[in-house]
């Protein structure tokens, strides 16, 4: 087959079980589409394993898996979000990713359309990062035993020697920062999901967060912890938080960020946006002395300009997420009960 030819196909065609089959259609599909569009030099060794110069440092390593539906929405697609939130889970131990895998699950009679549009996103967000796809691997199920595309990526990175965040780490009298408004990867999801209309689109906060971290740590090298809220948002992460460390926090509602569109939509859906997704945010707890630092450090940057000082750490047998509310009272933010908003990320 030409190569005009095989082009032509990967546009109009689906994926068949002879993609997956380890032949010529397999192979056309890897050089013709992958490999076109994540090219870069340790890709072209072609090996089935990456081998890769590593800077000195810790080894850093997180695969995850991605299952969101629909595949695109505003602000992102699986592709995009398959390299953000890996790379994320590197930063959030605080180094620095330099390299990624990514593994296809595809459903026979997916448009290859579709597949070459993932791809591409992938390899822009890949650039965009400036973390390469260095190896991957492409299955295929038979139709009615997938859900069009499933990914699972890995991502390497290095950890500076002096660097210690951990989810364990954090102590009473320490604060919380926040990047930015919560929220807009689940409402972004949902408004596609069910064909909601707004008056302004509510797009995806889906973004890489580790070039925002390299600020963070270089202004304060002694944060204690970071997180990203994905799945089960800002309350489930800092339960998760509070139990590693065997703390409590006390949340102040009205310095929590939210979008007024996301609060809008989350209102008349009846959502709480404490529970909702996101893919751009981080979660920051540091000592006090060292917040307005911080602050500074993380509004200078594109992904930080609204980051603000939501609550603080406080010493609980119980190990509770409290919020002082607007009105004067208090709640328990509570673990995320069930699952709010299915095939997230």
């Amino acid at each position: 087959m030409s190569d005009t030819g095989c082009r032509s196909s990967l546009r109009t065609g689906t994926v068949d079980m002879t993609h997956g089959g380890g032949g010529r259609a397999m192979a056309d599909l890897i050089e013709d589409l992958f490999h076109r569009h994540l090219k870069n030099p340790v890709l072209d060794q072609r090996h089935d394993a990456a081998v890769l110069e590593m800077p000195p440092g810790r080894l850093v390593i997180s695969t995850d898996a991605h299952v969101v539906s629909p595949l695109f929405f505003p602000g992102g697609d699986i592709g995009s979000l398959a390299v953000h939130g890996t790379l994320n889970d590197v930063a959030m131990a605080g180094a620095q990713p330099v390299s990624l895998t990514a593994g296809f699950i595809l459903e026979e009679g997916f448009p290859l359309a579709d597949l070459e549009n993932i791809v591409m996103s992938m390899a822009r967000a890949s650039l965009h990062a400036g973390v390469p796809v260095v190896s991957g691997d492409t299955k295929v199920v038979e139709k009615g035993k997938g859900d069009g595309v499933f990914i699972t990526t890995t991502g390497v990175g290095v950890l500076a020697e002096g660097v210690a965040i951990s989810p364990c780490a954090a102590k009473a009298g320490q604060v919380v920062l926040l990047s930015g408004p919560i929220g807009d990867h689940g409402v972004a999801i949902l408004s596609k999901r069910e064909n909601l209309e707004f008056e302004t689109e509510i797009r995806s906060d889906s973004a890489a967060l580790h070039g925002l971290v390299e600020n963070m740590i270089s202004a304060v090298p002694g944060i204690s912890v970071l997180r990203d809220p994905t799945r089960g948002g800002l309350a489930t992460a800092l339960n998760e938080i509070a139990h590693a460390s065997g703390v409590g926090f006390v949340l102040q509602e009205e310095q929590i960020p939210v979008g007024p569109d996301v609060r809008a939509a989350c209102e008349l859906l009846g959502l709480d946006p404490l529970y909702i997704a996101n893919e751009g945010k981080l979660i920051c707890i540091c000592e006090a002395t060292d917040a307005s630092r911080l602050l500074k450090t993380m509004r200078a940057h594109p992904l930080g300009r609204e980051a603000a000082q939501i609550g603080e750490v406080v010493e609980d047998d119980d190990h509770m997420v409290v919020m002082q509310t607007g009105f004067g009272g208090a709640r328990v933010v509570d673990w995320l009960s069930g699952e709010q908003l299915p095939r997230i990320c």
